[in-house]
């Protein structure tokens, strides 16, 4: 998961923290609820599904039952996500590990007897290159020594000169402390954002609402810092994790501003740079290398599981298949990929072929710009009036508790029957959401009903572009619970009397 500003004015100088903060994707700062029901009755009906005429049979929704219940039980998601993880690894755009899991996930699908397309699309290569800082002068300090501060480079970031930059840091918390600063206060130094992650909002399940109010200064904090003249910008790292790691994610520049290196720093060391600048001056020694190098060709997979009756018809299933580099890129986004490739191998098992297409897509390149999701737009534009319906997966893999649904709000009404179907996994709730994922925006946009499971937020961030995303943070019956929520809903989409409301 990643975000991508898309308003032209933050590549203005001066842009305001107010504008950076509208440039957050809209279902990461509201998450709407549906209109409660208004009577007990109401209520009765909307927990059975009924109150009105459902999009499908009782062989039907028979049908989904025996999805929901054969899909708890199989290890197809989780073994195949051990495989992207643990044996392919870390799938940064451009990398080896990004194409081998291109030629990995397409060859799955074929065997299980889908149709296959490799779609084409030129993504960026950033390579992560040296990332090193000690503090090398500060109040108090021991003579003769230094301390390490712990830190990565943020996605695009330019590198510092070879032999690195040694300057004196500022820090403020927020956009508009930076503001407020005398007139060259940062020129020449290396300007620290201490915004700090709220760990509070997202222990109440709002991890989204808490990424969307700090992720700013990671993407604008760049911009913001080089308007001022600042040499470098470091920004605290955008997540719950207090165990001393670093998370990456992309950063912009803006055209017209002078690309300056840009880095996040652990929380402990934000801390730490916070408070020894508060006693007096402090200089740090930052040496980054990455390299931006010419755009490479990659692919999304699609892998078509055709309709009996519609097959140009198609509902997506869908995760991002590259990752950042730190970690292996398990929760985000391997287990979307996972858990949509078992929604088709399910229909496989039990032999299930609905009316129309489900198409499975692992996109490439969300992290760094979404050029994958681009691809699939340009090409397939004609072709949206027959897109039926859009799922994305890409809030990690703790335990659904329903669905989200972008689009009219008759949606809610059309998907009641779903949550008599889900309810015994606890994956009942039905919610209205601005958008529910990066790579289905466009579909979105363009008036294609789109969904995404509901995940739980609490510890998502904790791990998150980190280290730290591995695979022993699958929980085998979570993962399933989510694989579970893909398969019924799209196999729902693709197989009612009448399409989804759009």
């Amino acid at each position: 998961m990643t975000f991508h500003f898309r308003t032209p004015a933050l590549a203005a100088a001066s842009m305001c923290a107010a504008a950076a903060l509208a440039c957050v994707p809209a279902q990461a700062q509201q998450q709407p609820s549906p209109a409660a029901p208004t009577s007990m009755m109401d209520r009765l009906n909307a927990f059975l599904g009924t109150g009105g005429k459902s999009a499908w049979t009782p062989e039907q929704l028979a049908t989904m039952e025996r999805l929901r219940d054969a899909a708890m039980k199989d290890p197809y998601a989780y073994n195949e996500l051990h495989h992207l993880t643990d044996n392919i690894g870390p799938r940064l755009s451009g990398s080896p590990q990004a194409q081998q899991a291109v030629d990995y996930v397409a060859a799955e699908m074929r065997a299980l007897g889908a149709e296959v397309t490799l779609e084409k699309a030129m993504v960026p290569h950033w390579v992560r290159g040296e990332e090193t800082a000690q503090l090398v002068s500060w109040p108090g300090q021991t003579p003769g020594t230094t301390q390490k501060v712990v830190l990565t480079a943020l996605g695009g970031s330019v590198a510092t000169p070879a032999d690195g930059i040694t300057a004196e840091v500022v820090v403020v918390e927020n956009f508009q402390q930076l503001q407020a600063l005398p007139a060259g206060a940062v020129k020449g130094k290396i300007l620290l954002f201490n915004h700090k992650f709220d760990k509070e909002l997202a222990a109440n399940g709002d991890g989204l609402n808490a990424y969307g109010n700090g992720v700013v200064y990671r993407g604008a904090g760049p911009i913001f810092a080089a308007t001022a003249g600042a040499a470098a910008v470091l920004v605290r790292s955008v997540g719950g994790a207090d165990f001393r790691i670093p998370h990456t994610g992309m950063t912009e520049y803006a055209p017209g501003t002078p690309k300056i290196p840009a880095a996040a720093v652990t929380a402990e060391d934000a801390e730490l740079l916070k408070n020894l600048a508060g006693q007096g001056p402090i200089k740090l020694h930052l040496t980054l290398t990455p390299q931006t190098l010419p755009d490479a060709p990659s692919f999304n997979v699609i892998a078509d599981w055709k309709g009996t009756e519609h097959p140009e018809q198609v509902v997506i299933v869908s995760g991002h298949l590259d990752s950042w580099d730190l970690g292996t890129g398990a929760i985000d986004d391997g287990a979307g990929v996972a858990v949509s490739m078992q929604a088709i191998h399910m229909l496989k098992e039990l032999g299930i072929h609905p009316k129309r297409t489900v198409r499975f897509v692992a996109w490439m390149s969300e992290e760094e710009g979404s050029q994958g999701a681009a691809a699939y737009m340009a090409e397939h534009k004609a072709e949206f009036s027959n897109h039926i319906g859009a799922i994305e997966s890409d809030l990690g893999a703790d335990h659904p508790t329903g669905i989200y649904y972008a689009g009219k709000p008759a949606l809610g009404a059309y998907l009641r029957p779903l949550s008599a179907i889900l309810e015994p996994i606890g994956a009942e709730v039905l919610k209205d959401s601005p958008e529910t994922g990066e790579d289905i925006n466009g579909l979105t946009e363009n008036g294609v009903p789109s969904f995404a499971p509901i995940q739980d937020s609490r510890f998502y961030f904790n791990y998150h572009h980190t280290p730290a995303d591995t695979f022993d943070k699958i929980d085998f019956v979570h993962l399933n619970q989510n694989a579970t929520v893909m398969t019924v809903l799209a196999y729902a989409l693709a197989d009612s009397a009448e399409p989804a409301p759009r």
